[in-house]
């Protein structure tokens, strides 16, 4: 029997289901309602890590079952004798009852020819190293409230910065290998005293098998290191932690998977500082907020975000400003990257602090990955640090805070990491064996383990060296961890991107995805989708099939292949990578390609940041067809518009110009500029109309709300002619330029109002960090049709 459509909180008409197929079963041995029946439940999903085998041998007790509970490394396997009554209130238990962190993907029972006579207990974990499936490995979970009342009345855990239960703590980052117990983390060097011993044995005790489980007198402990001093007393730690902060210094901080910058997020001096020595211009800075209250002084919070913002995952959450910070947290954009604390010495450092909001930002250098090494910390974050405040438990897997904001009331990931890794996704193709190399910026790569998609957590970009080198150890590690030896290995058409090469010297056979085709095809995966159907991918880059660069792209698709029926008009990128960080650039272009040299007549304002000689120089390079290779990416276009209303002329950071548009859009407009649909998309008539509004000097505000809403109605119209040609209704919204939240709910709101089913990325993100998903399941797909092509 397979309860895998069975969900928690279900009515009473399900409970009667399974209630049926249980009397079938019973039936069907031919057993009597007072006799004893024996059965074995076999458990996939997130179900380690978690405080699942506690709760099922409390759920067993409850329910009068005798027989055994253990971890496997495929899930969960439970041998169970009792009354039919007692074994369906069992059942039900399980699914609706389980733990907030589990995740249950199916429950298989059978019958057992096993009697159990002696009571229920927990087994210990089997170990088989030629198993081929494996259980789940549990996210990084935030400290839960039981612990945080345990922490202020359990005398050997007083202000202990590090506890935690089954229900709660560090996961991913402290695991070495599986089956999830205490010998494969980096907790084994922490010998448990008799209290905590006693505590980690006992099925009836929250901390039953809680692998990091520890206390005062024999746990990892903080310790301060400050250019004047270093202390190992716990606090002495807080207190100069706080004190610091609230006198406006700056602290380097081991978090649970790296370590993170803090200081007084209401400190203007303070916030400007640690810009001028993180290199960071201009990209806002996450806050940590103390508690929701403190949020909502500062931000607007609806349900949706509200309820992601206080899960046990802790992300940070996009949010539309309300109180403001000093301008140096966010730099003109009105919205905050909020979380609240998640480890315990973060409420103890709030419990003292006199500042209500927190800087949290990545402990790294620019495109560099986040430092995890004690020693690394002390030597390389103490140069813009006043102190670095560290613990001697090791950090195994590196993890950055998650990101997302909720679009149309659903939370959508921009950053898969911390609480989600590594949950995978799970497909209706095999994709076992299959290695995804993913892209070259916001990278992340995906391995296959039978039906499951698991993805790496957020890795960066690959052209720094110590983000390539954290790339190739991380794929070992998870190629150890998950028992995985590929066979096939996918990855992106471009040759140059270092992901690709990767696959290259692989020497493994290589499938090669389109950029923008994988893009769809994750949205497609993690929302179970195998047909054909209108996928429209806008981005910035990624290589087409004609040597372009790609990213406004109006596919006919399925996972196997794709049909490209529409696209933007292409436009030359002059100074090519250079145009990315220089956006006056693709102004320059589009203005030169609608009005040729007249457009100097206007004496735009945005062109007295740029020289005479640079002007020129791009002039003569489009002319010339010199470093001006062709572009239809959508990121461009949002590129060239912030440009022209002076925005973002010179961009401090990837995608700035685009959020500074969003930024300024006026909310209560519902007009469009003109455009045109032939072969391509042509804009030439809305940038005379565009220009024609500057000269007028509309608004700023007014003319990024009509450029939005004319590509939001150009993706409708767009559709909406494919679906006339194919029949097809089914439309699939990816790319990066879909993180932008007014685009997409107004886009998604008009596409539903014409019929559409529409569908886009929420698990994964839709932005180049959930590209290696796309390329894994179209792999798999191509391999499924196609076993024995060898793919190159």
């Amino acid at each position: 029997m397979d309860y895998s459509t069975i969900k928690k909180g279900v009515d009473i008409q399900a409970l009667k289901i399974i209630y049926a197929e249980w009397k079938i079963i019973n039936d069907g041995l031919n057993m009597s309602r007072q006799a004893t029946k024996n059965v074995r439940i076999k458990i996939r999903g997130l179900v380690q890590g978690v405080g699942f085998r506690p709760f099922v041998y409390r759920a067993a007790e409850k329910n009068r079952i005798s027989g055994w509970v253990k971890n496997r490394q495929d899930g969960l396997l439970i041998e169970a004798s009792g009354k039919e009554e007692s074994l369906n209130s069992f059942l039900i238990n399980l699914r609706n009852n389980s733990p907030a962190a589990a995740q249950i993907q199916n429950i298989q029972v059978n019958a057992s020819k096993k009697a159990h006579k002696k009571g229920f207990q927990i087994d210990s974990s089997d170990e088989n190293p030629n198993q081929r499936e494996i259980t789940q490995i549990g996210p990084d979970i935030a400290v839960c409230t039981e612990c945080l009342e345990d922490m202020k009345t359990q005398a050997y855990r007083v202000n202990y910065p590090f506890i935690n239960c089954t229900n709660c703590g560090p996961r991913f980052s402290i695991i070495r290998n599986l089956p999830y117990d205490r010998s494969k983390t980096t907790m084994d060097v922490f010998e448990m005293c008799p209290v905590c011993k006693s505590e980690y044995e006992d099925p009836h005790n929250r901390r039953f098998h809680a692998q990091p489980v520890a206390c005062l007198n024999c746990g990892p402990h903080y310790k301060i290191k400050t250019k004047e001093q270093e202390t190992e007393i716990q606090d002495e730690v807080l207190e100069l932690t706080s004190g610091m902060i609230d006198e406006g210094k700056i602290v380097a901080i081991k978090g649970i998977g790296g370590f993170f910058i803090a200081c007084d997020a209401t400190n203007r001096e303070t916030v400007k500082q640690l810009r001028e020595l993180k290199l960071r211009e201009g990209k806002p800075f996450a806050v940590m907020f103390q508690d929701v209250h403190s949020v909502q002084n500062y931000c607007y919070l609806n349900t949706e975000e509200k309820e992601i913002l206080t899960s046990w995952r802790r992300p940070i959450v996009i949010l539309k400003s309300k109180k403001k910070l000093p301008e140096s947290v966010s730099r003109g954009i009105r919205t905050v990257g909020a979380l609240l604390p998640y480890m315990p010495f973060h409420f103890l450092l709030f419990e003292k602090l006199k500042t209500r909001a927190l800087i949290f930002t990545s402990g790294n250098f620019p495109d560099e990955p986040i430092v995890v090494s004690n020693t690394k910390a002390e030597e390389e974050l103490a140069k813009i640090c006043d102190a670095v405040v560290s613990y001697n438990r090791r950090i195994y897997n590196r993890t950055d805070d998650s990101v997302l904001q909720v679009i149309n009331k659903k939370p959508r990931l921009m950053r898969r990491s911390r609480g989600w890794v590594p949950n995978p996704v799970f497909l209706d193709v095999k994709v076992d064996g299959i290695l995804a190399t993913g892209a070259e910026l916001k990278n992340t790569f995906c391995i296959g383990k039978g039906n499951q998609a698991i993805l790496s957590q957020h890795i960066g970009d690959l052209k720094d060296f110590e983000t390539w080198s954290f790339y190739e150890k991380n794929i070992r590690q998870f190629k150890k961890m998950f028992q995985v030896e590929p066979e096939l290995i996918a990855a992106d058409f471009h040759l140059d991107y270092l992901s690709t090469k990767y696959a290259l010297e692989s020497g493994l056979p290589l499938n090669r995805v389109q950029h923008h085709h994988a893009h769809i095809a994750s949205a497609m995966a993690e929302n179970g989708l195998d047909e054909k159907v209108i996928g429209i991918s806008f981005d910035g880059t990624g290589l087409g099939d004609d040597g372009n660069s790609w990213g406004s792209e109006f596919f006919i698709c399925d996972l196997l292949e794709y049909e490209r029926r529409l696209h933007f008009e292409y436009i030359p990128l002059p100074g090519g990578d250079l145009a990315v960080k220089e956006p006056w650039r693709m102004a320059v272009s589009w203005l030169y390609k609608v009005f040729n040299r007249e457009f100097l007549k206007f004496s735009l304002p945005f062109l007295k940041s740029v020289s005479k000689n640079d002007l020129n120089r791009v002039i003569k390079s489009i002319d010339n067809k010199i470093n001006a290779p062709l572009t239809c990416g959508a990121g461009r276009l949002f590129d060239a518009v912030s440009a022209l209303l002076e925005l973002c002329p010179h961009s401090t950071f990837e995608a700035e110009a685009p959020m500074r548009l969003e930024n300024r859009i006026a909310r209560d407009v519902d007009e469009t500029y003109s455009w045109k649909i032939s072969e391509t998309i042509e804009f030439s008539e809305m940038f005379i109309e565009i220009i024609s509004d500057l000269l007028q000097k509309i608004n700023p505000a007014v003319i990024s709300a009509k450029f939005h809403n004319t590509i939001s109605e150009i993706v409708v119209e767009g559709a909406d002619i494919i679906r006339k040609e194919t029949g097809f209704g089914i439309v699939v919204l990816s790319g990066g330029t879909f993180q932008n939240k007014y685009l997409t709910e107004r886009t998604e709101q008009k596409l539903r109002a014409r019929g559409f089913k529409v569908f886009s990325n929420c698990s994964v993100p839709c932005n180049d960090g959930g590209i290696s998903l796309g390329q894994l399941v179209v792999a798999a797909k191509r391999r499924s049709v196609q076993p024995q092509l060898q793919f190159i």
